[in-house]
């Protein structure tokens, strides 16, 4: 019997010594610094683009072995680090903010797809959303619509240049396919943070308000005579993403519940039957310098942490969506969101 056992503990200490090589061999054979910064698009720690990137880094940084920090400096510092670092010490993650910024014309963002590679993508946040005051006469996204068709002026919140606005841009457009001429009526108070917007509506300064499920469903939640008390009228997400998340949805919220926000009737054009739908997508950006096997060592690595469970059931439990497309695939795809979304900017623009 003594004989059995130490034969076991032999082959297991030599199955975890083959582990520990292979894991070695990887990180020895992948040209990643040993101490990599990761640069967001985003000045909070408390956001979902921090909660997202530290998920995701710090899987990456224990599959490769590496120490790897997750940096909140906003925009253009993290833009800057970007450009600065053509080693791979630095790579920055955002969303599709950083491309929506550029087509909005926002001073200091770069074309992404001229100036960087943009890497894989690695979650969807399914939560954006628009609010209005539980006490509003406005039912839902139909209704508001036909209100500005009928000349009463629509106060949406949005802070203005990116995802916030994507949604305000595609509301008015409907409103300029609906009832020609009276998209002036969809007017944006332009603002900054997620705290600014949801005290617009507590001041009944606003009547719509962008949100997200994350931030605000606490407050859908709250008896309609209290001041904070709101209602969702919109996610932007389709019902397939919104689908994929935890079935206990988010707080008390459901996920059947939030469903019926979703695939709300937003035209996107006239000679189109297509709705107007969006999914907020966290992705890597890269240096355009940044060594290939480097950018594709990240993609193989990341490609393995999605295969395993913890990962997928961490974004999970945070109302986040696993996302992962590896590099090549990612850049074809943002590309296309980039050239979907630009068209309905422009429409208005005209």
């Amino acid at each position: 019997m003594k004989a059995i056992w130490s034969k076991t503990c032999l082959a297991m200490l030599a199955s975890a010594a083959i582990g520990v090589s292979a894991t070695a061999q990887a990180a020895e054979d992948c040209p990643i610094p040993g101490n990599l910064r990761v640069v967001i698009g985003s000045t909070s720690t408390g956001g979902d683009t921090y909660q997202a990137s530290s998920i995701v880094v710090d899987q990456l940084a224990k599959k490769l072995d590496i120490n790897a920090k997750v940096d909140a400096v906003g925009v253009m510092g993290a833009f800057r680090a970007l450009e600065r670092d053509r080693r791979g010490n630095t790579i920055m993650v955002f969303h599709d903010g950083s491309y929506l910024g550029n087509l909005y014309g926002v001073n200091g963002y770069p074309d992404i797809f001229e100036s960087y590679k943009v890497g894989p993508t690695f979650a969807i946040n399914p939560g954006n959303a628009y609010l209005v005051p539980k006490d509003s006469p406005y039912q839902s996204m139909d209704d508001i619509i036909a209100a500005a068709g009928n000349d009463k002026k629509i106060r949406v919140a949005i802070q203005p240049g990116g995802v916030s606005e994507l949604g305000f841009s595609a509301l008015k457009n409907a409103v300029r396919l609906e009832h020609p001429g009276k998209e002036g009526n969809i007017v944006a108070v332009n603002t900054g943070s997620q705290a600014d917007k949801n005290q617009l509506l507590f001041d009944g300064a606003v009547d719509v308000i962008n949100g997200s499920v994350q931030a605000n469903e606490q407050y859908t939640n709250l008896p309609e005579d209290d001041q904070k008390a709101m209602r969702f009228v919109w996610l932007t997400s389709p019902e397939e993403t919104i689908a994929q998340t935890n079935e206990e949805g988010m707080g008390d919220t459901t996920r059947e519940q939030l469903m019926k926000y979703a695939n709300v009737d937003i035209p996107m054009s006239a000679d189109s039957d297509e709705s107007f739908t969006f999914d907020k997508e966290f992705f890597f950006l890269y240096n355009k310098d940044m060594d290939q096997a480097a950018i594709d060592c990240i993609d193989d690595t990341l490609a393995q942490v999605f295969e395993e469970d913890e990962l997928q059931q961490q974004l999970k439990r945070t109302f986040l969506v696993p996302d992962f497309k590896p590099s090549t695939e990612a850049s074809e795809w943002i590309q296309q969101k980039n050239g979907k979304y630009e068209n309905i900017i422009n429409n208005l623009k005209g």
